[in-house]
């Protein structure tokens, strides 16, 4: 039997050891994909034990890139690489190189990352040669030299003197350069080779892809799902960091997006919304094709609701229990909803521990409105396709999102949705099946919950007409086909092994190993 070309499907903090909504897309891709098998190379902050997935058969390689943990992770990981060699790296004497060879880069990516225009070819080039210097360096060594510590601090206090007179602290530096330590340590470690790589995201986990790219020529596709680098923004500008600290994040996170979408050679959007951001970032609309995500309509089916709720106006909901969801605005939603209806009931299904301190907050507002009987956090659901049928209405608040799960499984078990219109909700519901409300407008999502628990008639029309729409739009036959024609079509494409370095664009054919 001929082996199967294989896709290297790269995520960050997601499949296979969390769930939500890209982990639940992932298992849906190598699962049901036919065509291809999968490497899954997954960044996460530390080193994981166990998934929360049964792995398809066609899943034939875990990596993993644990990189806030205390050990590098070619201590805790075997990446098919002799150990003596990484040892041998530690113990050469670097300092000369450092300062030659790797300081000239450094100064080059914070002068990208601090530029007034990026230019994505050149940060390529000096990615590249960055990793070229990896291949033969030490990165920790390097990374906590003396040398690029000082380069660190003089470049960036330069910055904040002549361009903004912003304060500095040494706690912005610290914070600053371990931020940078940790995010590119990617690019010294050894990836094996694939036909094509897959990232999730158009954010840092791109660095395990452009080294395939810069060794083989191996082609790249993107599928964004809830923009990065929208949600990064967001992160940030609410975050409390200081001014050195938000300006660092921001524009290295727009350096690397602006990257992630020149090195592509397919970007696949789960909503139309996407491409707007995707173009201001620099993406080639040429490159830009939209594929909704879908799900299996005879799984996901009309049941009756359980018994226990029969006579209790009901609104689930499936979240992750964090600030992208707000959370709190679906709290005050239920408010709304409880001054007229004074034995709903909201249950929201999902990890209520993800930011402990998110769900403090969340359940002090809950005592604070007297909501103790009427909103549940009832933690993880045993039986996805079970859950929305235990609800008359299903309800999101997010305030970002891709093109959510949620929204299309609900739709598919006939049960109408109230949700914020952000990313691509709006192109799976319509007024015919449920409502959209601005992100964050409590009073509207609780009017709209209220009008459809008081209307039973209402919610079953929307109810039908929503799965409906599931059936002609959003089934899984359609995404795994959507996806394979994809893989097909990078695998026929002829490989570029060129790459352009330097300001004269001097070319050099990448050697393969």
């Amino acid at each position: 039997m001929q082996n199967k070309n294989e896709v290297m499907l790269i995520l960050e903090g997601t499949y296979p050891f969390n769930g939500g909504g890209v982990s639940t897309w992932a298992h849906s891709l190598c699962s049901q994909v036919s065509n291809v098998d999968f490497s899954l190379y997954t960044i996460n902050a530390n080193f994981e034990v166990a998934s929360n997935y049964v792995l398809s058969e066609q899943v034939k390689n875990v990596i993993q890139v644990p990189i806030w943990s205390p050990l590098e992770p070619q201590e805790l990981v075997d990446y098919g690489k002799k150990y003596h060699k990484f040892v041998s790296r530690k113990e050469k004497d670097d300092c000369e190189a450092i300062q030659q060879e790797f300081i000239p880069l450094f100064k080059e990516l914070l002068g990208h990352i601090y530029a007034p225009v990026q230019e994505p070819k050149a940060i390529d080039q000096t990615v590249f040669r960055l990793w070229k210097f990896f291949q033969n360096h030490d990165y920790k060594k390097t990374m906590k030299s003396w040398a690029v510590w000082r380069c660190f601090y003089e470049t960036t206090t330069g910055i904040a003197q002549n361009d903004g007179h912003y304060d500095v602290s040494l706690y912005d530096l610290t914070v600053g350069m371990r931020w940078i330590y940790r995010f590119l340590l990617p690019i010294s470690i050894p990836v094996p080779k694939v036909d094509v790589t897959h990232l999730t995201l158009s954010g840092f986990p791109v660095l395990p892809a452009l080294v395939l790219k810069y060794k083989y020529g191996t082609p790249m596709v993107l599928t964004e799902h809830g923009v990065f680098i929208r949600e990064r923004l967001i992160a940030i500008n609410t975050s409390e960091y200081s001014f050195f600290l938000k300006n660092l994040l921001i524009r290295f996170s727009e350096c690397i997006t602006k990257l992630a979408y020149y090195k592509a050679d397919k970007i696949v959007s789960v909503n139309k919304f996407n491409r707007g951001w995707e173009l201001k970032y620099g993406a080639d609309l040429k490159k830009i094709e939209v594929v909704y995500n879908g799900i299996d309509e005879t799984v996901f089916v009309p049941k009756e609701k359980p018994a226990h709720l029969k006579d209790i106006p009901t609104v689930v909901a499936a979240a992750r229990v964090f600030e992208l969801k707000d959370i709190i605005t679906m709290i005050r939603s239920c408010a709304v909803v409880q001054k007229v209806i004074p034995n709903v009931r909201y249950i929201v299904y999902g990890d209520a521990e993800a930011v402990p301190s998110y769900t403090t907050a969340c359940r002090e507002l809950i005592t604070e409105l007297h909501l103790e009987n009427n909103f549940i956090f009832a933690g993880h659901h045993e039986t996805p396709s079970e859950l929305f049928c235990e609800g008359d209405v299903s309800i999101l608040t997010s305030i970002s999102e891709g093109f959510p799960y949620t929204v299309i499984e609900s739709m598919s078990c006939g049960v109408p949705v109230v949700a914020t219109d952000v990313g691509g909700v709006g192109e799976a519901l319509d007024e015919s099946c449920g409502y959209l409300c601005k992100p964050k407008d409590f009073e509207a999502l609780g009017n709209r919950v209220i009008e459809l628990l008081q209307n039973e008639e209402l919610r079953k029309k929307m109810g039908e007409n929503a799965r409906r729409k599931v059936i002609q739009n959003f089934t899984i036959t359609k995404f795994i086909n959507a996806y394979e024609k994809i893989y097909d079509s990078l695998m026929q494409s002829p490989v570029d092994k060129t790459i352009y370095l330097h300001s004269n664009q001097e070319e050099m054919t990448m050697e393969a190993s």
